[in-house]
């Protein structure tokens, strides 16, 4: 396995923590930042979701400059997005953080584009994320993170960042899924 493979990996590895951090009833109190205040369990989750999502650039970075590009790793990099950002919105639903509704288009969304991924795989093409599908991955990103740390750094000014940033990424969750059916809809016309 090379170090792209490792680093994506280490990202799945960290889901588990983040979930331990952020479920389980234990605390360390709370903390101010910047006029607000939140847990401090929800302060290090944040910080093991930033950290996570950070690598899949770096993953993706080594992987294109060192040409360590492989098919494992196109399988394994949108996979560990996917888990990562599924867990940490259905954490934030737990948290009472973020819509449910919102959070079920999102997953909805994801399920429906690893099954074409499948679908494909089994014709024997591996599909690797596009553009429109990075651009979707790092909204989510954004807005996870921002609901995560409690909207801080807006909270000063009354702007509901954290809200404005999930509803721009559901939009292109879902303008990113009718992208991946539409150009590779041969898959489902050409069944038997």
């Amino acid at each position: 396995m090379n170090l792209p493979n490792k680093i994506t990996v280490s990202r799945i590895m960290l889901i588990p923590i983040f979930l331990l951090v952020m479920l389980v009833p234990f605390s360390w109190g709370n903390i101010e930042l910047l006029g607000a205040e939140m847990p401090v369990t929800h302060l290090v989750g944040a910080l093991i979701f930033i950290i996570a999502s950070v690598t899949d650039w770096v993953d993706g970075y080594f992987a294109r400059k060192y040409n360590m590009v492989t098919n494992l790793g196109k399988f394994l990099d949108p996979l560990a997005d996917k888990l990562l950002v599924s867990a940490a919105l259905i954490v934030l639903v737990d948290l009472e953080l973020a819509p449910s509704w919102i959070v079920i288009i999102i997953i909805s969304r994801e399920f429906a584009v690893t099954g074409l991924r499948l679908v494909l795989a089994g014709e024997g093409e591996v599909v690797a994320a596009n553009q429109l599908g990075k651009i979707k991955t790092w909204a989510q990103i954004v807005a996870i993170s921002a609901l995560l740390l409690h909207n801080v750094i807006f909270e000063m000014v009354s702007i509901r960042f954290d809200l404005i940033a999930l509803w721009v990424a559901m939009f292109f969750t879902i303008w990113s899924g009718w992208d991946y059916f539409a150009k590779n809809k041969q898959a489902f016309i050409n069944s038997k």
